[in-house]
């Protein structure tokens, strides 16, 4: 009896072949994420917002530090220069003593009464400009006088040194016979003083 070859086996069209693959249809729809997944979704979403949120949280507050670091050690340098500053205005302002001599135009050495303006006035001269006006006896013009600073000599002679410009206000400056030209100390000068027993006034002459 003879077996049929083809009983049994399955139709050409139906045998898989090897390395073939299944296509799906175009027009089958995408399939939606299930709640889980939507779940997942949103959850992640939510902690790199929280993330965010906390970056910038932190970087806010490293710059809020920053900042108050800043003013303190702006704050420290203020007392520092502070502290400074007054020890160098007191340094400053502790006031020196310089001796002032009443000379002519031309630098002779002369009375400290010359520089007054009681003298001036009871000889008929006047202050302007830094200098003491006297009349010359005869009516032939005035000799003018005013302060040297720190120079030094004797009455007749021509100051050595020193200077036509007065000290600071800190400084003060008398005159050899005693009169007071400047009071010094804490920048507060003063003019007044007695020379000779006149009761006049001295005053800083300059150039």
């Amino acid at each position: 009896m003879t077996q049929d070859d083809n009983s049994g086996a399955q139709p050409a069209e139906e045998q898989k072949k090897p390395g073939s693959m299944r296509f799906q249809d175009a027009n089958t729809q995408p399939r939606q994420p299930s709640v889980a997944e939507q779940r997942a979704r949103k959850q992640a979403i939510a902690d790199q917002e929280r993330e965010r949120q906390e970056a910038l949280a932190a970087r806010e507050a490293a710059d809020a530090k920053a900042a108050t670091k800043r003013k303190i050690l702006i704050g420290s340098g203020v007392t520092v220069g502070l502290v400074g500053l007054v020890a160098t205005f007191y340094t400053i302002a502790k006031p020196a003593e310089v001796t002032a001599s009443c000379v002519t135009s031309d630098g002779v050495i002369q009375n400290d009464d010359y520089c007054t303006d009681d003298y001036a006035q009871r000889h008929g001269g006047h202050y302007s400009g830094g200098f003491w006006f006297i009349p010359i006896p005869g009516g032939t013009g005035f000799t003018q006088y005013r302060y040297n600073y720190g120079g030094t000599g004797n009455i007749g002679q021509h100051v050595s040194g020193g200077s036509y410009t007065a000290p600071s206000g800190n400084t003060n400056v008398s005159t050899k016979s005693g009169t007071s030209v400047q009071r010094g100390g804490f920048g507060i000068s003063g003019k007044s003083g007695t020379s000779g027993g006149t009761g006049g006034t001295g005053k800083s002459g300059g150039s």
